[in-house]
C-alpha cells in the first residue's frame, strides 16, 4: 500500500478492533448469525495482518492470496457473495504487492529524471493495480458501506418502549453483524484507495 505508515496502522486497529469485536459476539449471537458473524471477524483480522506497516516478507503476498482465495471459493461454494467480492479483492490486493505495475518503470524514469534536475521529489512510485477493477471494487464497496450503514439507522417511529420490550440482549446483538460489515467496507475502501 501507498501513504504514509499512520494509515497502515489505523487499519490494523480498526481490522484487529472489529475482528475481535465480531468474534466476541459471534458467541452470544444468535444462532442463525454466527456463521456470518465468524466470518466478517475472521476477514477483519486478515485486514489487519495485510495492513501491518512494516515491510513485507517475499512470501507473505503468496500466503494472502492463497488464505483470501480460499476464503472466497468457500464463500462461493455456501452463496455468500458479498464475502467471496471481499476475499477475493483481499487476493487482488496481494497480489497487486508482488506483481509490479506496467506504470512503475514511467515513475523510475521520471526518478532519475529528477535526480537529473527533472521532477525532483514529485516524482514518486506509481500505484499498482489495475485502474477499472480498482475503480469497480471502489464502487462496490462504496455502495455496500452506504447500503449497509443506512440498515443501522433505527426506523423512524422506533420509540424507546419498543426497545425495551425486545430486551437488552435482542437489541444489543440487533445492530453487530451491519455494524461489521460497515466497518469492514470502510477498512476495504481505504486499502483501495491506498494501493
Amino acid at each position: 500500500m501507498h501513504g504514509p505508515a499512520w494509515v497502515g496502522w489505523l487499519l490494523v486497529l480498526l481490522g484487529a478492533a472489529g475482528g475481535a469485536y465480531c468474534l466476541w459476539r459471534a458467541r452470544t449471537g444468535p444462532a442463525g448469525q454466527r456463521g456470518e458473524v465468524r466470518g466478517e471477524g475472521l476477514m477483519a483480522l486478515g485486514m489487519a495482518a495485510m495492513a501491518w506497516p512494516v515491510a513485507p516478507s517475499s512470501w507473505s503476498p503468496w500466503l494472502f492470496a492463497a488464505v483470501f482465495g480460499a476464503a472466497g471459493l468457500r464463500a462461493l461454494a455456501r452463496r455468500h457473495l458479498h464475502h467471496a467480492v471481499g476475499a477475493l479483492a483481499m487476493v487482488y490486493m496481494a497480489l497487486v504487492m508482488v506483481v509490479p505495475s506496467q506504470q512503475a518503470g514511467h515513475a523510475a524514469q521520471m526518478g532519475q529524471m529528477g535526480q537529473a534536475g527533472g521532477t525532483g521529489p514529485m516524482a514518486h512510485a506509481a500505484p499498482g493495480g489495475v485502474p477499472l477493477l480498482t475503480g469497480l471494487l471502489l464502487v462496490y464497496f462504496t455502495g455496500y458501506v452506504l447500503a449497509a450503514g443506512v440498515r443501522l439507522v433505527p426506523a423512524v417511529g422506533a420509540g424507546a418502549g419498543e426497545a425495551v420490550a425486545g430486551g437488552p440482549v435482542a437489541v444489543a446483538g440487533a445492530g453487530v453483524l451491519p455494524a461489521c460489515r460497515v466497518a469492514m467496507g470502510i477498512g476495504m475502501l481505504a486499502m483501495l484507495l491506498a494501493l
